[in-house]
Order: structure tokens, then C-alpha cells, then sequence
């Protein structure tokens, strides 16, 4: 691993969570390189100074000494890293690789090998804290990898979030995460039931929501996607299919473990109704339309 200053920075993906980090990378002064599937979601950053790769491969070759990935599942990860024009076939050897996604642990695990293999460097480092945290830079980081590499890329990290943890080995991260997203949702579905309660009781949701934030209820859910639902606000900061993609991690991985997780098999229903109906690419918080379906109520309405 190479002790050289970093300067250069590539980030592949452009998405809800991946534009925001990348513009606090270049805010915080590094020089960045950009790609996306979708070439014109990197006009913004190319408007603030951002060069944009051709491929993948390009960002390496192009001189980036960490390349970040913000994709949507397992295999687009892969795709990125060793398809065809892929960062493996340009990053030069002493490159890091950081995957920010949400993958399988055990994939995570088998692409850093794969990626050291050729000289490449590769931390895991999920994050959570939604769009709001993306934009603001106050994101929780979960790492897995070297314990070196990870210090090397610390200022990278604080760049981004306001949570920085390294978890141990490869895959830790993404397996950290899998339990980040157990807690959300089933906190979201407490957020959801109290809120229903509330609703059909004639209790003000709003003063609700701001009286539970200041007690043992409050949490990141009520705080900030209560408001969202009592305003009947379902636009996505985090979309229902990308949380069931993510819940199908979780799964798999107590399968391999044999943990029963009846509580999250419970909310991956509510969410596996929001998005039967049609509306998987609403925000998490659209798990109140099941409450609403089975109260047959409204939020958002007198």
C-alpha cells in the first residue's frame, strides 16, 4: 500500500446517495473523477469541476488512487469492478477500492481477494443516514478491510460522514450493515403502528412526533421520516426497492447462520405490500400505506 498523499479521487455512481458524497469528496478539496451507467446524472459534478470518466477502467486509468462504488446490488458491484471495462482492468496495483453499496458479506470477502490478486486494495463501507446525511456529510460509515488501509482513507471518510467505524476484516462492514437495516425497519414499522394510532385516536401527529424524538422512543425514524408521513410525503430519500434488496441480504445471511428473524420477516412484508401495489420506488416511509389500506384512513387528511 502506497504512503503517497491522496489527491486524485474516483467515484462510480450517481445515484440518490452516491452524487452528494462524491460532491463532498471534491468540496473537501480532492481532485475527482466521476462515471455513471447514466452519463448525464454527472453533468452537476462536471459542472463544479468534476472530470468525467469514459468507463469504469477509466477512472483508474485516468490516475484516481481510491476509486469509491455506490451501485445498487451485488452483481452491479461486481459488474463495475471486473466487467468488461471494469476498475480492475485500470487501477493501477497499491489502488484502493471502496465499495460504499449494500452487498452480501460474503461477496464483499470474495472481491477483495479477488482485487488483491491484482495489487488492488479494497475496504467494504456501507453507510447509513440517507439522502439528508449524503447531502450533509453526516452519514455513519461501517468499514471492513485492512485496518491500515482504512486509516490511510480516514480523511476521505470524515469528508463524508460523521460515524466512522472500522469493524475488522472484509465483509464486516456489509455484515454490520445487515444489522443497521434490521433495526431500521423494524423501528420504522414501531414509527408507522404509533403514528396509525395517533391518527385514528384525533391525537396531532406532529406534536406526537416532536414529544416521542425527546424520549426512549426518539430515533432517526420518527425524527425524520414521521413528519414525511403525517404530510403523507412518500417521495424517497431511501426507496422501498432498494430496503427489500437489502432485506434480501439480511435473509440470506440468517439462513447461512440459522438466526430466525421473525420481526424482520414481519416488515419485509409490509414493505413486500408497498411495492405489489406498484409503488416500490416510494420511500421507505411508504410503509404507512399498509397501515392506512388496513385502517382505512388516510394520513395527511382531516
Amino acid at each position: 500500500m502506497s504512503n503517497e498523499a491522496i489527491t486524485k479521487v474516483g467515484y462510480v455512481g450517481m445515484g440518490i446517495m452516491g452524487a452528494p458524497m462524491a460532491a463532498n469528496l471534491m468540496k473537501a478539496g480532492y481532485e475527482l473523477i466521476v462515471w455513471n451507467r447514466t452519463a448525464d446524472k454527472a453533468n452537476p459534478l462536471a459542472d463544479a469541476g468534476a472530470t468525467v470518466a469514459d468507463t469504469p477502467a477509466d477512472v483508474g486509468a485516468k490516475g484516481a488512487q481510491v476509486i469509491f462504488t455506490n451501485v445498487t446490488d451485488t452483481p452491479d458491484v461486481e459488474a463495475v469492478l471486473f466487467g468488461e471495462d471494469g476498475i480492475a482492468e485500470g487501477a493501477a496495483a497499491g489502488t484502493v477500492v471502496i465499495d460504499n453499496s449494500t452487498i452480501n458479506p460474503v461477496e464483499a470477502q470474495r472481491f477483495a481477494k479477488q482485487l488483491a490478486e491484482k495489487g488492488i486494495e479494497f475496504l467494504d463501507a456501507p453507510v447509513s443516514g440517507g439522502d439528508v446525511g449524503a447531502q450533509n456529510g453526516t452519514l455513519s460509515i461501517m468499514v471492513g478491510g485492512k485496518e491500515a488501509v482504512f486509516e490511510r482513507c480516514r480523511p476521505l471518510f470524515e469528508a463524508m460522514g460523521r460515524s466512522i467505524t472500522w469493524l475488522g476484516e472484509a465483509g464486516m462492514g456489509q455484515t454490520c450493515k445487515a444489522c443497521n437495516q434490521i433495526a431500521v425497519s423494524l423501528n420504522l414499522l414501531g414509527v408507522c403502528e404509533a403514528m396509525a394510532l395517533a391518527k385514528q385516536s384525533g391525537l396531532d401527529l406532529n406534536k406526537m412526533t416532536q414529544v416521542l424524538s425527546g424520549g426512549a422512543a426518539g430515533s432517526w425514524q420518527i425524527e425524520n421520516l414521521g413528519p414525511k408521513i403525517a404530510a403523507r410525503d412518500f417521495n424517497p430519500g431511501f426507496m422501498v426497492d432498494l430496503v427489500l434488496k437489502d432485506l434480501n441480504i439480511v435473509a440470506q445471511t440468517a439462513r447461512s447462520l440459522k438466526i430466525p428473524l421473525s420481526g424482520t420477516a414481519l416488515a419485509e412484508g409490509y414493505f413486500r405490500s408497498v411495492q405489489a401495489d406498484g409503488d416500490g420506488r416510494l420511500g421507505t416511509q411508504a410503509m404507512a400505506q399498509v397501515l392506512e389500506k388496513l385502517a382505512q384512513f388516510r394520513f395527511g387528511e382531516d
